[in-house]
C-alpha cells in the first residue's frame, strides 16, 4: 500500500524528497504518493484570485503582462496573455544534454509542487492538481540536464516539465518514451491552456539545481558515515594505534564533526583484536589513519550546512514576481537567484571530493608492501600476479577527477538577457559537479573496501575483527569475493559503488546513517 505525503510548503524533509523520487519500481508502480494538504488550498485560491484581479485592472505586472527579462518594459493586452504564457514555455524549452535521471525529475516536480503550495505564485488548482496528479501516475516529463545558469533560477530544465503539462515535449510513462500528449493520455489525464503568469510559475525558481542537490546530499550523507566504517576496516588490517581516537584527545578541540567522526570510528572498532596501542607497534599512524577523524568530522560538518540550506530552499517560494494576497500587491525580487544553493554545492563538492582523497592514500597503504607488511599489492604470487596494483591506479583516477569537479562553479557567473541578467548562480552546474563527485567518491570507497578486506583476508584476521567491522566485511565480500588469483574486478568495483549509492539494505542499517 502506498504511503502519502501532504505538501504544505513549509515541512518537507530531505527524506521525504529522496522516498518521493526513487518510489518508482522496476514495474513502474509508485510507492510513495503527493497530496496537497487541505490547509493550503484556500492560500492558492487567494493567490490566483488576486493574479486575474490584476489582469482584469491592465495595470502592467512583470510576468503577467509583460515580456520577461530584457523585454519586460514591453505591455502584453489581456487578449495575449495565454498566448503569452505558452510562447514562454516553448521559447524557452530548449535544454540541451543528457536527461535528467527519473528520479531526479520526480524530485525536481516534488519540490515545483511544494513552491506552488505555499500560495504565491498564482496558479490555478487545476495546475498545480495536474502536476501532483504526473507524480503520482508516473508521467515524468524528459528534461535534458544541460543548459541553465541558476538565475533566474533553472528556466530551460523547468520548461522541459511545464511543456508536458501543456500536452506537448516528451515523457516517460511506465518505462516508455512518448510524447507528452501520449503519456498524459496513457495516465488518464489531460493536458492544460496555461493562463496569465502560470508559465512563469512554473519555470522561475530553483527546482531543478535543488532537486539534483537534495539526492547528491542524501548519498553524500550517506557515504560519510560508510567512509567511517571502511576506514576503521582499514585501521584493523593496519594494526592502526587506537590513542588517536580517544574521547579525551578530542575534546580538546571540540569541533562537532570532529567528536561525532572520532565517535563514529570508536563504535566501529569496539571489540577489534587487531588494534592497537601506543607502542605497542609503533608510536604513531600516517595521516590518512591517525586524522580521521579531524577529516571525516569536517566534511560531516560541511554536509550538515549543505542540509541546512536545501532544506530552507526546497521549502521556499522561488519564483517571481510573488503574490501577496493579503495586500493585493505583485513583488518583483530575486527570489530565483541559485546563490545560496550554488555555494552549498561547491562546499559538497570540497566535503566529498577529501573522503575520496583520503580514502585513496589509505589504499595506497594497503597495497604497498614498504607501507602495510603485506605482500606487494595484496597479491597472492607477487610478480606472477598483479594483486589489486590497479585498483589504487583506478582510485588516483578518480580522485584526480574529483580535483577538476571540486573548482567552484559558483564564481563563474556570466551576464545574459542583455546585461538585464548581469549575475547569474551557476548552482545547477555546481549541483551536476556535486552527482559526478560522489558518484566518483563511491567507486573510491568501494576500492579501500577491498583492499581492505584482501588485506584481512592475507592475515586471516577476519574473526579478530570488531563486530560492526566484521558484519561490513562481511556484506563486501557479497559483492567482491577474495581474490585468490588475477581477475577483473571492474564489475564488482560498480556493484558495490552501485550498492552504496543506492543506499541498499543491509548496509544502510550497519552504517547507522544520522
Amino acid at each position: 500500500m502506498a504511503i502519502t505525503i501532504e505538501l504544505t510548503g513549509e515541512h518537507l524533509t530531505l527524506e521525504n524528497v529522496w522516498n518521493v523520487a526513487s518510489a518508482v519500481d522496476r514495474h513502474g508502480q509508485i510507492a510513495v504518493r503527493v497530496a496537497v494538504a487541505a490547509s493550503a488550498w484556500p492560500r492558492i485560491r487567494e493567490s490566483r484570485r488576486t493574479v486575474e484581479a490584476l489582469v482584469q485592472e491592465g495595470k502592467p505586472v512583470y510576468g503577467v503582462n509583460t515580456g520577461f527579462g530584457r523585454l519586460a518594459d514591453i505591455t502584453i493586452p489581456e487578449s495575449e496573455t495565454v498566448t503569452l504564457q505558452r510562447n514562454l514555455i516553448r521559447s524557452h524549452a530548449c535544454a540541451v544534454g543528457e536527461p535528467l535521471s527519473t528520479e531526479t525529475v520526480r524530485a525536481l516536480m516534488l519540490l515545483r509542487a511544494n513552491a506552488l503550495v505555499k500560495g504565491y505564485s498564482g496558479v490555478r488548482e487545476e495546475t498545480l492538481t495536474l502536476l501532483i496528479d504526473c507524480l503520482n501516475a508516473g508521467v515524468h516529463p524528459r528534461i535534458p540536464s544541460q543548459g541553465s545558469l541558476g538565475a533566474s533560477g533553472d528556466l530551460a530544465p523547468l520548461a522541459h516539465l511545464a511543456l508536458v503539462l501543456m500536452g506537448e515535449g516528451k515523457a516517460e510513462y511506465r518505462g516508455e518514451r512518448l510524447t507528452g500528449a501520449d503519456a498524459l493520455s496513457r495516465a488518464g489525464l489531460r493536458p492544460l491552456c496555461l493562463q496569465a503568469k502560470e508559465g512563469l510559475a512554473l519555470i522561475n525558481g530553483t527546482q531543478a539545481m535543488t532537486a539534483i542537490g537534495a539526492l547528491a546530499w542524501m548519498r553524500a550523507n550517506y557515504l560519510i558515515a560508510l567512509a567511517d566504517g571502511i576506514g576503521a576496516m582499514t585501521f584493523e588490517a593496519l594494526h592502526g594505534v587506537q590513542d588517536a581516537f580517544s574521547r579525551e584527545l578530542h575534546a580538546l578541540r571540540p569541533h562537532v564533526g570532529q567528536e561525532q567522526a572520532a565517535t563514529s570510528l570508536r563504535e566501529w572498532l569496539e571489540g577489534s583484536r587487531l588494534i592497537t596501542s601506543q607502542g605497542e607497534i609503533r608510536v604513531q599512524d600516517a595521516y590518512s589513519l591517525r586524522c580521521m577523524p579531524q577529516v571525516h568530522g569536517a566534511s560531516r560538518q560541511a554536509v550538515d550546512y549543505v542540509k541546512q540550506v536545501l532544506t530552507v530552499e526546497q521549502n521556499a517560494a522561488t519564483d517571481n514576481p510573488l503574490v501577496f494576497s493579503d495586500t493585493g500587491k505583485v513583488v518583483s525580487g530575486g527570489h530565483f537567484h541559485g546563490q545560496p544553493v550554488a555555494l552549498a554545492m561547491d562546499f559538497l563538492k570540497l566535503a566529498i571530493a577529501e573522503m575520496a582523497d583520503i580514502s585513496e592514500r589509505r589504499t595506497e597503504r594497503l597495497v604497498n608492501p614498504n607501507l602495510s607488511g603485506l605482500s606487494a599489492f595484496l597479491a597472492r604470487s607477487p610478480g606472477l600476479s598483479s594483486g589489486l596494483m590497479i585498483l589504487q591506479y583506478i582510485a588516483a583516477s578518480l580522485v584526480s577527477e574529483n580535483k577538476v569537479l571540486a573548482h567552484p562553479a559558483s564564481v563563474d557567473s556570466i551576464p545574459s538577457s542583455a546585461g538585464q541578467e548581469d549575475h547569474v548562480s551557476m548552482g545547477t552546474t555546481a549541483a551536476r559537479q556535486v552527482t559526478a563527485i560522489v558518484q566518483n567518491t563511491a567507486r573510491v570507497l568501494a576500492i579501500e573496501s577491498m583492499a581492505a578486506a584482501e588485506a584481512i583476508d592475507l592475515q586471516d584476521a577476519a574473526d579478530r575483527m570488531a563486530p560492526r567491522t566484521a558484519s561490513l566485511y562481511r556484506m563486501i565480500r557479497e559483492y567482491a569475493p577474495t581474490v585468490l588469483e588475477d581477475r577483473s574486478l571492474s564489475e564488482e568495483i560498480e556493484m558495490l559503488a552501485e550498492a552504496f549509492l543506492e543506499l541498499r539494505e543491509p548496509l544502510l542499517t550497519e552504517v547507522g546513517v544520522r
